[in-house]
């Protein structure tokens, strides 16, 4: 077994040489080709290719029908027929050209025969610029040189070094395209003089050729290895003490080093001789991040400097802050005995802070008191504090870091604004490339000279923002008119900016909106609410967000039309800087119902529409027209009032369409006061209605009195009597009141009453109640007897008969046609049910029905 496992790899072998000899054979077993002079031939050389049949290897027909090919590459270059070919050829270019030579028995077939390589190439170039070099104590010779053009043929370097006593190093290189060779030797120290020679010698199949040779001792060739372990020490850990420590090979004599910031690209070069491994740096900044190298040399004249270190970073220490801060400043007033101040500083520069700013020291104190009324300490670039508006305020602002305070800048707190002479005049603002603003101005007119400086100041305009963005500015001259504009400049962002001129404790300002690039709005404002107000309507919108307005906006358009109207649709527009929010339309018709939406509009052109609403103004009639229509109706209502009749009508309207929970019952009236009290005021009575049928004067046509219901056994007339006589003290009248209800009649009930007249003189007790309204009282079943009220008593309801119907003078009643019938009315009293009294004539006797007159109008005689 572990004979046949050693036999394997031999039979592996011969079976492998074994293909590679039959490869070849079958390559080029019909024929071959031949190259002369040489398969390697310089450029611009000719040379001959020579194409042969072996025999019995061509046509099976007579050899005229052999037609050999030759090729170059895959391109046709010559053929000829019999059993041999030979060509001449010219102008090979540099490297390999392949010849391919194939018989063609036919027009369609061809059969290969065998092909040859060409290599075409230049003799090698001198080596030129050979040097050599030998890193550290320890490294080897290692040379580079140049090897000129390429040769496109294999080439062979050889390297010879030759020394003291006659020692001889070479070495030769495999690689192709050799340009460098290590001996791998080592040249000590011990003889530091000693002289070398090296040369290089390039060979290949078209000639050779051999550098100039190079002579050189060990310190010029030795280069130290890079110096390490370096480290930096600051004394009292002050930055005005500082050494750089390294490490280095035992023979450098120079180093030099180099230093700086880490923003920064420029280097800080300093030599040092004979450093022994340590060096001052004097010029170093406080709190700042440094990069430090260190290079080592043997000799000040000889040999090469050795690469450089890695780098060292380290930051230095702090230093008390010596620069002052730029504060700035803003005043809002609250309310009327308070202000808002807001302050604004900017970071010191890395020089100035000298160390990082841990705190800001702010100290707002009143000037007249000179005592300081607030001081504040704030890791933040700005401070905000409300004070009292009386009294003048001065701010001061330091920086601190761990080693001290800067000095602090003291500033006065002044209206910007409150002078309006000094406030500067045409102020412009324009694109300076994409993220530049140039501001112009012009001076304050008669106070131009007055003006000390001028601050500009600008920030992001966000309106309705719960945030303000920051604020920038910045200090000019009084001289310049000007202000170029670049810190944090974004395009298609819109910026308010202002102008302030100062002078002692006084400033005016003018301000101006600008953008560094714009285009228009993305999108358009969004209604959000429509009401009405006084006959128009107020629009009110959400602003544009930033990011979409894509500029300063200069206008707003509020476009309407009627729903489903092909009509253009109107529109107003705003001016950006007066548009209300909500914004009044007073030109909308009331009852239409009309679609509403507005746009946005930068200097780049007009928004997409925003958001559609619907409204329709309700209304409400002009003033004048319902003034004139109630003036007239008001006349022609006053003219028909004053007519009695039309008057009277519209009462008894009233009265009828009054519900039945407005009706009081009738009180009774046995136990009325007055009936009690009526014999004591009777003669008072008597007087004063004496007096009032003298002064009244007698109607000219007194109306009938209408009987609402009659008694049951008799219905006389009565007329009124121009002499009539009252009924004698005691006589009573008896009498039964029927309410609206109560007019129902039975089957023995007589006939409707009608208006009767008295014809005779006889007196008739008026004053007794024909019936009162009680749960005796009902339909057909008139008051008891029993029932008598005092004499002269006169209920506050309509509807009186006499009720001693015996001393009445009896009289046929007239027959008239029922439809003659007088129609029945009701009458509306006026009179409280408490306040009627007895009413007696003026010669003494009793007032008599037929002397009243009953109605809605006021007591008639």
């Amino acid at each position: 077994m572990a004979h046949t496992v050693n036999g394997c790899p031999l039979a592996l072998t011969f079976i492998i040489v074994w293909l590679l000899v039959k490869a070849k054979i079958d390559v080029c077993k019909r024929g071959d080709v031949t190259v002369q002079p040489s398969h390697v031939i310089s450029l611009g050389s000719a040379v001959n290719i020579s194409c042969s049949l072996k025999t019995k290897q061509g046509c099976l027909q007579f050899s005229s029908f052999n037609k050999l090919i030759l090729y170059k590459f895959d391109r046709r270059i010559y053929f000829q027929h019999g059993h041999s070919l030979s060509s001449q050829v010219t102008g090979l270019p540099l490297g390999t050209t392949l010849f391919v030579c194939k018989l063609a028995c036919s027009s369609n077939d061809e059969i290969r025969i065998c092909g040859a390589e060409i290599s075409v190439g230049v003799v090698p170039e001198q080596p030129q610029n050979l040097s050599c070099i030998q890193k550290g104590e320890r490294g080897t010779v290692r040379c580079t040189w140049d090897r000129g053009q390429d040769t496109h043929l294999y080439t062979a370097y050889t390297l010879q070094l030759k020394g003291p006593k006659n020692l001889t190093w070479q070495k030769q290189c495999n690689d192709h395209y050799c340009d460098h060779l290590d001996l791998g030797i080592n040249l000590t120290p011990e003889s530091p003089e000693s002289s070398y020679t090296a040369k290089v010698t390039a060979i290949n199949s078209l000639g050779s050729a051999s550098s100039f040779p190079s002579s050189f001792t060990l310190l010029d060739i030795a280069r130290p290895l890079p110096p390490w372990d370096i480290r930096i020490k600051f004394v009292n850990a002050s930055v005005s003490r500082c050494t750089l420590q390294w490490r280095d090979e035992g023979l450098v004599l120079l180093n030099r080093l180099r230093y700086r910031p880490i923003n920064s690209r420029s280097w800080n070069m300093v030599n040092a001789t004979n450093a022994k491994g340590r060096h001052d740096l004097l010029d170093l900044k406080p709190f700042t991040e440094y990069e430090f190298q260190i290079s080592s040399k043997l000799h000040l004249y000889k040999g090469s400097w050795s690469d450089w270190s890695e780098s060292l970073r380290t930051q230095t220490p702090e230093e008390e802050p010596t620069g002052t801060l730029d504060v700035w400043y803003m005043r809002q007033a609250i309310d009327y005995n308070r202000q808002q101040i807001s302050l604004f500083w900017k970071n010191l520069s890395l020089s100035e802070a000298k160390g990082k700013i841990l705190h800001y020291q702010v100290t707002l104190q009143e000037v007249a008191g000179g005592k300081a009324t607030l001081q504040n300490i704030t890791e933040h670039t700005s401070w905000t504090w409300v004070i009292p508006r009386t009294g003048n305020w001065a701010v001061s602002v330091s920086a601190a870091n761990s080693k001290g305070s800067s000095l602090p800048t003291h500033i006065n707190i002044t209206d910007l604004c409150g002078a309006g002479l000094l406030a500067p005049q045409q102020v412009s603002a324009n694109s300076e490339g994409v993220d530049n603003l140039m501001v112009t101005w012009t001076p304050p007119g008669k106070a131009a000279a007055a003006v000390q400086e001028y601050v500009v100041e600008w920030r992001e305009l966000h309106p309705g923002a719960s945030t303000q963005p920051p604020l920038g500015w910045l200090w000019s001259p009084p001289y310049n008119l000007s202000a170029l504009i670049s810190e944090n400049i974004k395009p298609y962002i819109c910026y308010e900016i202002r102008v302030h001129a100062l002078s002692g404790d006084q400033g005016g300002c003018n301000s101006i909106r600008g953008n560094s690039k714009h285009k228009a709005p993305l999108s358009g404002p969004h209604i959000n609410a429509i009401s009405e107000e006084k006959g128009s309507i107020l629009i009110s919108w959400n602003e544009i967000p930033a990011r979409e307005q894509m500029g300063c906006i200069l206008h707003y358009r509020i476009y309407w039309k009627e729903q489903d109207s092909n009509s253009q649709p109107q529109l107003c527009e705003i001016p950006y800087r007066v548009s209300p929010n909500p914004h009044p339309i007073d030109s909308l018709r009331p009852r239409v119902t009309y679609i509403l939406w507005m746009t946005a509009l930068t200097a780049a052109g007009e928004s997409p529409q925003g958001n559609e609403r619907e409204f329709c103004l309700q209304g409400k009639a002009n003033w004048s027209t319902f003034v004139a229509p109630s003036i007239c109706m008001g006349v022609i209502m006053v003219g028909v009032l004053s007519v009695r009749c039309f008057r009277q009508k519209v009462f008894v309207l009233l009265l009828a369409l009054r519900p039945q929970w407005c009706s009081k019952e009738i009180p009774d009236p046995a136990n009325s006061t007055w009936a009690k009290n009526y014999p004591i005021v009777e003669e008072k009575t008597q007087l004063a209605l004496d007096r009032l049928l003298t002064d009244c004067p007698t109607p000219e046509e007194p109306e009938t009195l209408v009987i609402n219901k009659v008694l049951h056994q008799v219905t006389p007339a009565f007329r009124r009597s121009h002499h009539p006589n009252w009924p004698e003290k005691g006589q009573g009248v008896q009498g039964h009141y029927t309410s609206e209800e109560d007019t129902g009649y039975s089957a023995s009930s007589p006939p409707p009453p009608r208006a009767l007249t008295a014809e005779t003189g006889q007196g008739v007790d008026l004053y007794k109640v024909l019936g009162s309204k009680g749960p005796d009282s009902t339909p057909g079943n008139p008051a008891s007897p029993s029932t008598v009220l005092p004499v002269d008593y006169l209920p506050a309801y309509e509807g009186y008969l006499p009720s001693n119907i015996d001393y009445l003078p009896s009289r046929e009643p007239s027959i008239t046609d029922p439809r003659e019938e007088l129609p029945q009315h009701i009458s509306l009293s006026i009179f409280p049910s408490s306040s009627l009294h007895p009413l007696t004539s003026s010669c003494g006797e009793k007032l008599t029905l037929d002397q009243v007159k009953m109605g809605c109008g006021p007591l008639m005689l």
